[in-house]
């Protein structure tokens, strides 16, 4: 679905700057690579650089270059009211990511309008930044002029004269002259959060009023391009990194909002290093963007939470795709030893099991998908039977008639899980300890039942797999309560000057 959509907004970019498919390569020893990928990525970059070098040249907003070069263009072929178009679909967020100094590669991969494919290099014109993620993903940076400036590092000179640390707290008390970083935050045992994860880590969202003619309104897409810059995920509210307040309106807050909570030292150290499709079979391709300084960080808690795509896959036979318990075993342990190389000693590590998914079939399969609400005509067997065909589905293995694929796809996540168990409990590290939660999605159900709701409530409804952020944040307090419960040591003391910090800085500087 994600594809369909960026064909049908990419179109009109090519409008914006026409190209040649007989364009020469950049230099005669590089073969031409001709995909309608690069040449969307090459207009997005072009027309991205003169809308910041227009703002530049006249010392004006991004908002108001955007409007200037649509005023440059004539009327013929309508180029001028296909520019006014791109201009409301995608100027905010332009206008949001080039405000936050980001160039115009980042901002195109960030739009999805860049790619970078399997085996192939990373293209990009302009020096890139660490991560071509921002603020949703991870704390933000507080100062672009100092890279040494980050979430997590331990602060540099106490943060006299700058935030190094980017929690928000620094400078000196003038009625003592104690640096508020040492008054507030020294043996506070600061640490941030790090998910390793998949779409269910990332928060994987298509909301219902996309596809539903009778919710439909001019409010509807107001939220799709965030959303597909964000490859359809919403971590700014997940249940392991989140920092807004719940769309759902539960009390429940996520783990790094209970953690800032619990120490306002920690503000904006959070890390969601989650991908679409993510396994352990490939979490060795982006686990590289983690972000921590064994010298000079604090330690993390990191929850490595690779839910489902283990054992899940699109496959018409499914089952020879599906990780066995020893190649597990082997990827754990290799990412193990990443993180012993790269967390700062004390960090602690949790791995998560994996759920049944049975409860997938056994709570939608009647009920009536999205698409067949207004003629109650299409159940999520039906939707699921259609996936399946297509061979696109998340997870053949669960959502599937076929009871005894289910039930071995399940037998399979449990061996999984129990490998997992195995490891926590018999591996040892130098600069973590390791831990092991079950993913608890039948208490989870069991809690929210008591308070008068559905099992299916707790499923995301365009896909009928994912876990919604209901379900994410109830997850989530499970966890907590038992970090509180059997390892408190993991979530550090709760800081006495709280309250203090609130007083004297506020929001912090916000997300």
């Amino acid at each position: 679905m994600k594809s369909a959509w960026n064909i049908f907004l990419v179109a009109p970019l090519f409008l914006l700057l026409p190209l040649r498919a007989s364009a020469s390569p950049a230099s005669d020893d590089q073969p031409s690579i001709r995909s309608p990928n690069g040449h969307t990525c090459l207009a997005c970059v072009a027309v991205v650089s003169v809308i910041e070098q227009l703002a530049q040249v006249h010392n004006s907003t991004v908002e108001a270059s955007m409007e200037r070069l649509c005023s440059y263009l004539p009327e013929k072929l309508f180029l001028k009211t296909t520019c006014y178009l791109v201009i409301e679909m995608f100027g905010p967020d332009i206008i949001k990511l080039l405000s936050t100094d980001m160039n115009a590669d980042v901002v195109c991969h960030t739009l999805e309008f860049c790619k970078q494919d399997p085996g192939r290099p990373l293209c990009h014109l302009y020096p890139l930044p660490k991560t071509l993620r921002g603020y949703h993903w991870r704390g933000r940076d507080c100062n672009d002029s100092n890279k040494m400036a980050y979430p997590g590092r331990r602060p540099d000179n106490w943060d006299v004269h700058e935030d190094s640390n980017c929690n928000g707290i620094w400078g000196v008390d003038p009625k003592d002259g104690i640096p508020y970083e040492k008054k507030f935050c020294e043996g506070s045992q600061p640490r941030g959060i790090i998910l390793l994860g998949d779409s269910a880590g990332a928060h994987f969202h298509i909301s219902p009023e996309w596809i539903t003619a009778s919710q439909m309104s001019l409010k509807s897409f107001i939220s799709l391009p965030t959303a597909l810059t964000n490859e359809l995920n919403w971590p700014q509210i997940s249940g392991t990194t989140g920092f807004l307040d719940s769309f759902s309106g539960i009390k429940e807050n996520s783990i790094y909002l209970r953690l800032r909570k619990r120490n306002r030292c920690n503000h904006r150290d959070y890390q969601n290093i989650s991908r679409n499709g993510a396994s352990s079979k490939n979490l060795e391709r982006f686990i590289e963007s983690l972000s921590r300084n064994q010298l000079l960080d604090h330690p993390a808690i990191v929850l490595y939470a690779m839910v489902g795509n283990d054992v899940c896959n699109g496959k018409v036979d499914p089952v020879p795709e599906m990780t066995t318990p020893e190649k597990l075993y082997s990827n754990i342990m290799q990412t193990l030893k990443y993180l012993n190389s790269h967390l700062p000693n004390g960090s602690h590590v949790i791995l998560y099991g994996l759920p049944d998914g049975t409860f997938l079939w056994n709570n939608l399969h009647d009920r009536y998908y999205p698409l067949g609400w207004l003629n109650k005509d299409v159940t999520y067997a039906h939707f699921y039977s259609f996936l399946n065909c297509l061979q696109v589905s998340p997870c053949h293995s669960w959502m599937s008639s076929n009871k005894t694929l289910r039930t071995l796809t399940s037998e399979r996540a449990k061996q999984l899980s129990n490998t997992l168990k195995k490891i926590a409990s018999s591996q040892k590290f130098t600069n973590f300890d390791l831990f092991y939660a079950d993913f608890d999605f039948q208490e989870v159900t069991k809690e929210w039942q008591k308070r008068g709701g559905q099992p299916w409530q707790l499923i995301e409804p365009v896909d009928g797999f994912h876990p919604n952020e209901v379900a994410l944040l109830l997850l989530a307090d499970r966890l907590w309560k038992k970090m509180e419960l059997q390892w408190p040591h993991v979530l550090g003391k709760e800081n006495p000057f709280n309250a203090q910090i609130e007083q004297v800085f506020g929001d912090q500087g916000g997300h």
